[in-house]
């Protein structure tokens, strides 16, 4: 007698994740709210019903996307603190370098320009972007000890950075482009 296949089930932790997974890529191409859920659910492989069992409302699984590059952010700039035995100003140049390597991935960088865009009219996409940029700001102070001025340079830049990333600057040949790139690689970077 052959054994028998054992079917291995998901948990619904796994189920989530790969919610979390197919989201992205939509939220990042459809922005939040032009996310059809049920396009969500069928990249995950679920039924729609189940999507919302997992996400009880489309706003639950866009602010966990959104918690998600939050987070991914904040590691990101916490590892390229931690790399460094430097000065605060090191560290934070670090974490400029880590985020310039971040915006190569542009479903990231959509991410956040649709949450920052919805931000505007959702208050709990606001209320998580909040939470995601105060996390960024405390980690920064700590880890740099640099003073409001510095700090506000430094995430300033990076919000120039975004935009630049979003346009594909790089790619053309304009004294704006360039203007703005310069100043991007200089010593302000984030």
């Amino acid at each position: 007698m052959e054994p028998s296949a054992t079917r291995t089930l998901s948990t619904a932790e796994d189920r989530r994740e790969a919610v979390l997974q197919a989201a992205i890529p939509v939220i990042a191409a459809r922005g939040i709210h032009g996310t059809p859920t049920a396009e969500v659910a069928k990249r995950a492989g679920i039924s729609h019903a189940y999507l919302f069992r997992l996400f009880p409302t489309k706003s639950d699984l866009a602010i966990a996307v959104v918690e998600r590059a939050n987070q991914r952010l904040y590691d990101a700039f916490a590892a390229a603190a931690a790399g460094v035995d430097g000065s605060g100003e090191e560290k934070l140049h670090a974490m400029g370098m880590a985020y310039s390597e971040l915006l190569e991935d542009r479903e990231l960088l959509l991410v956040q320009m649709h949450s920052h865009a919805a931000a505007a009219e959702d208050p709990a996409i606001r209320d998580a972007a909040r939470r995601g940029f105060s996390r960024l700001v405390e980690l920064v102070e700590r880890e740099t000890g640099a003073d409001a001025t510095v700090i506000g340079r430094f995430f300033a830049t990076g919000m120039l950075m975004n935009v630049m990333a979003a346009l594909d600057a790089g790619s053309v040949q304009e004294h704006w482009a360039e203007v703005l790139a310069n100043y991007c690689q200089s010593g302000d970077l984030p």
